[in-house]
Parts: C-alpha cells; structure tokens; sequence
C-alpha cells in the first residue's frame, strides 16, 4: 500500500526558508513521477514541481521559479522541497504526489496523480 507522509511545515516570515520532505513508503520509489502540489483557501490545488524518481528534468510552475528546489534522496524513497524567499502568496497546504511512470508534460494537474499524502501547512507572514 503506497503511503506518503509530508512533515516541514510551519510559519515563517517573508523572506524565510522551509524545506519539506514527503517520505514514500510501501512501494519501489524508482519509476515514479513524484510532485509537491498546494491548495489555498478557496483555491483550486496546483502543482508546484514534479521530478522523475528514475532521474531527468523537473517541472516548476512559474510562481515558484528561481525559489523553490525540488530535490529527492532515492536511497531514503523521500522527497524534498526547499522553499526560499517565501512570500504570503506561498502560503497553503502542501500535499505530496506520486504516480507511476514518468511525469506528465506540461502543467501537472491533479488528476494525473493517483497517490497523495495529507498535507503539510506553510504559513508565510508578511
């Protein structure tokens, strides 16, 4: 049974740094497109970053180029988000993502994933 669990979260002020980890249990972290999404209040939930666990290219939406890294550690099955210069607009709940095979073209969107975690919450004050 595929589990991911989030953990990083917390409040931070703008400008502040957060790294989020998503460790993946119950299945082989190889071979899957892993991704970090996050809902605000209101908001539809977005995809944020996706990277292939097997290796190759990212994905970063806009709003978070040039601040957020996605990184992964396969040996340990977990993904990381390391979040800089956070800004009010970063925050939200932030889920993890997992679907088997490489990683959609384009904007990821929700549907493409079949596995999530619970979430962990960002709050960036300005």
């Amino acid at each position: 049974q595929v589990q991911l669990v989030e953990s990083g979260g917390g409040s931070v002020q703008t400008g502040g740094s957060l790294r989020l980890s998503c460790a993946a249990f119950g299945y082989t972290y190889s071979y899957y497109c892993m991704g970090w999404f996050r809902q605000a209040p209101g908001k539809e939930r977005e995809g944020v970053a996706t990277i292939y666990s097997g290796g190759g290219g990212t994905y970063y939406a806009d709003s978070v180029k040039g601040r957020f890294t996605i990184s992964q550690d396969n040996a340990k099955s977990t993904l990381y988000l390391q979040m800089n210069s956070l800004k009010p607009e970063d925050t939200a709940m932030y889920y993890c993502a997992a679907i088997y095979y490489r990683c959609p073209l384009g904007t990821p969107r929700e549907s493409n994933f079949k596995y999530w975690g619970r979430g962990t919450q960002v709050t960036v004050s300005s």
